[in-house]
C-alpha cells in the first residue's frame, strides 16, 4: 500500500497496534497496559496457539515455521475481524521475523512495536513467572529466530511499564495513520 493510499484512510476505521518479542519480553503487560491506557481492546495471540503448539512447547521443543503458520493465519483473520469492525486492538505477539509480520501486516492500519531487552533480563522473567506453557529453555531457540524489525518502534525492556506505555502513545500520536512496512 502506498503512503499515498494510506492517508487517505480515516484514522477513526480502526487499528492494531501487534506488540512483538521473545517470550519475556512484556508484552501481554504491556499490552494490556497500553490498551487500557488507549480504551482499546487487547487480544493475546498465545490463546490462538493450536494445541499441539502448546503442547510442544511446554516440551521444552521450539516451534518451527510450518507449526507458526495456522497460528500466524488465526491471528491474521482475528485482524482482519477488528479492523473491518473498526475495532482499535492491541495484540501482543511474538512475530519474530519478518515474514511473520508480512503475514499479520495487512494495511498501513497495522503496527508494530518490538520490545526488546538482554538475555539475562528475559531469563529471569521467564524462571519468575508461573503457569506458562513457555519456559526459559526456549529463550534461546526464539532469540535465535528472531529478526529485529527495520520499521516499526523498537523498545528496551528495562525501564518501567507505565515509562513503555508511553514511549509507544508518543509514537501512535506522530504516526497518526501513516504507513509502516512489516519488515
Amino acid at each position: 500500500m502506498t503512503t499515498e493510499a494510506c492517508s487517505r484512510q480515516p484514522i477513526n476505521r480502526g487499528r492494531v497496534i501487534i506488540l512483538c518479542g521473545v517470550s519475556g519480553s512484556g508484552k501481554s503487560t504491556v499490552g494490556q497496559a497500553l490498551a487500557k491506557r488507549l480504551g482499546w481492546h487487547f487480544i493475546e495471540g498465545d490463546s490462538f496457539h493450536p494445541h499441539t503448539n502448546i503442547a510442544k512447547m511446554q516440551r521444552n521443543e521450539p516451534l518451527n515455521d510450518s507449526d507458526r503458520e495456522p497460528w500466524l493465519y488465526r491471528l491474521r483473520d482475528e485482524i482482519k475481524n477488528c479492523l473491518a469492525q473498526e475495532n482499535q486492538t492491541v495484540l501482543a505477539c511474538s512475530a519474530l521475523k519478518a515474514r511473520y509480520r508480512a503475514i499479520l501486516c495487512l494495511d498501513c492500519r497495522v503496527n508494530f512495536v518490538f520490545l526488546i531487552g538482554k538475555h539475562d533480563l528475559l531469563r529471569q522473567r521467564l524462571t519468575q513467572r508461573a503457569q506458562h506453557f513457555m519456559g526459559p529453555d526456549l529463550l534461546n531457540s526464539q532469540l535465535d529466530t528472531l529478526e529485529l524489525p527495520q520499521h516499526g518502534l523498537i523498545v528496551d525492556i528495562n525501564q518501567p511499564v507505565p515509562v513503555i506505555v508511553e514511549l509507544i502513545v508518543s509514537w501512535l500520536a506522530s504516526k497518526k495513520n501513516g504507513c509502516q512496512r512489516p519488515g
